[in-house]
């Protein structure tokens, strides 16, 4: 009797998706591809970002570290040492071919006025376990970072005009809403649908293959391209969520820096936001569709692991905020399903999880389905024993970190602490669950913010690397978040 071969995976990554942007989570987008994967897997409710901005989520999905480890807390140019340990690296050597179509940001993008090719840096995806490469970066990077993408532009004409509408943005407001200038079959999120299906299409090696698809979308600026630009109506939109009103006087944090710093939105921005986002989401649902077919097309689509995510949220107006970089749920929270052979024809198919879980666990659970093992130093955990029994626990608590802040959230409670250990955030995510009011420094609650800070402290003790962690390149070492920021 043969050996079964090890199933395939198709690791779908979004940028910037939030966890209710999708039929089978809000209900506001239509996603009927990506509703068909959750309808054969466990989809799971209560999953956080490692970090609500994109460079320490991907660097911490990547490796299974947390900020506080790494000394990475926010967007700068930073570059993934090649020395550093990753579950992809375990994946190849289990015997698979790996491949990686779309946005990584696991080293820098260039802004102007420098520029970079991405095709130069491919030896840093092998480094990292990635055998074939279609890397590029997201839109207002793509300006000056060069790709596979930007090259097929420039040689079709479209390369200069996109400059031009990228720049003009940039220069009008961040939430300009219309449509791009891009063909529709020259859109990045199209192009990475169209090249990711069709290297699964013409697979040919013995290995089980790897392949993650990385899609720049719905990451703004808010520029679907027709005819999803119109697709919705900004009316039927849901609104967006009030300003959060402070129970008591409160230190302060990040995210009151970010409340003094937001834009004014006239009257029917929010809605053309929102639509325009709805629009791009349908477009990557119609992506995965292809991917979907081009995996049942080679007889494999039982017998492929198919995980579905993102790297952080977007707030698209709730609380008078876009984008992300915050402890809010519009911004940490994101959508995480999972599919496997051995769900498909299980009573687990279409089940709701609402475990806690982390970014970082989708690299073990992968592993374990691939069947290898972790041999490094990492704080992930394989959700495994959740996908055979949905109603399991996973994580007592978890967390997430940015600008050296950090957000502990569980069942009941979510609380976000500022740089020097504060509780400046706290949400009853059960009597709030729209997180409309914040308790931080309120009396009625100091005996749960003190039990709360104490658990947050004994969960970064937890958490603490026995041998340093591998500096990534424009960083130094990292730093002791329990000295730094609990105080």
């Amino acid at each position: 009797m043969t050996e079964q071969r090890p199933p395939n995976i198709l690791f779908i990554m979004m940028d910037q998706l939030r966890h209710d942007a999708l039929g089978c989570t809000g209900g506001w987008v239509r996603t009927p591809n990506i509703d068909r994967i959750a309808a054969s897997g466990v989809r799971f409710v209560n999953c956080v970002t490692t970090s609500p901005i994109c460079i320490p989520a991907r660097f911490g999905l990547a490796t299974g570290q947390y900020p506080h480890n790494m000394g990475i807390w926010q967007n700068r140019t930073y570059t993934l040492s090649p020395d550093a340990s990753t579950w992809m690296q375990v994946i190849r050597d289990a015997g698979y071919r790996t491949s990686v179509f779309g946005k990584t940001h696991l080293h820098p993008h260039a802004l102007p006025p420098d520029f970079l090719d991405l095709r130069e840096k491919e030896h840093l995806l092998h480094a990292y376990g990635l055998d074939d490469v279609d890397e590029l970066t997201g839109p207002q990077a793509a300006v000056s970072t060069l790709s596979n993408l930007t090259a097929r532009w420039e040689a079709k004409g479209l390369w200069d005009a996109f400059k031009a509408d990228v720049r003009e943005r940039v220069a009008s407001k961040p939430h300009l809403v219309r449509p791009t200038v891009l063909p529709l079959e020259d859109y990045y999120d199209v192009y990475v649908g169209e090249q990711s299906s069709r290297y699964l299409r013409e697979y040919r090696r013995d290995q089980p293959w790897f392949c993650w698809v990385s899609f720049p979308g719905p990451h703004e600026p808010w520029d679907a391209p027709e005819p999803y630009a119109s697709m919705y109506d900004p009316a039927s939109m849901p609104p967006p969520l009030g300003p959060i009103a402070d129970a008591a006087p409160r230190p302060k944090g990040n995210l009151d820096l970010q409340v003094s710093r937001r834009p004014t939105l006239e009257p029917g921005e929010v809605e053309a936001m929102r639509a325009n986002y709805a629009g791009n989401v349908s477009l990557l649902d119609e992506q995965v569709g292809r991917l979907l077919d081009a995996v049942e097309s080679r007889g494999e689509l039982d017998h492929t692991v198919i995980v579905l995510t993102s790297d952080h949220g977007e707030l698209n107006g709730d609380h008078g905020l876009i984008k992300k970089g915050n402890f809010l749920d519009g911004a940490v929270r994101v959508p995480l399903i999972v599919r496997t052979p051995g769900i498909v024809h299980s009573a687990a198919a279409g089940r709701v999880s609402e475990a806690l879980v982390e970014l970082i666990d989708v690299g073990p659970t992968l592993v374990d389905l691939a069947g290898g093992a972790i041999g490094f130093e990492q704080f992930a955990r394989s959700l495994q024993p959740v996908l055979e029994s949905p109603d399991a626990q996973h994580r007592a608590e978890v967390v997430s970190e940015f600008r050296g802040e950090i957000m502990m959230m569980d069942h009941r409670w979510k609380m976000a602490v500022n740089g020097d250990g504060e509780p400046y955030l706290l949400f009853d995510r059960q009597d709030d669950p729209d997180e409309r009011r914040n308790l931080a420094g309120s009396q009625e609650t100091r005996e749960v913010e003190r039990d709360l800070q104490v658990q947050l402290f004994q969960r970064l003790v937890r958490t603490q690397r026995d041998s340093p962690w591998p500096a990534a390149a424009g960083q130094g070492a990292s730093s002791s978040v329990v000295g730094d920021a609990i105080g």
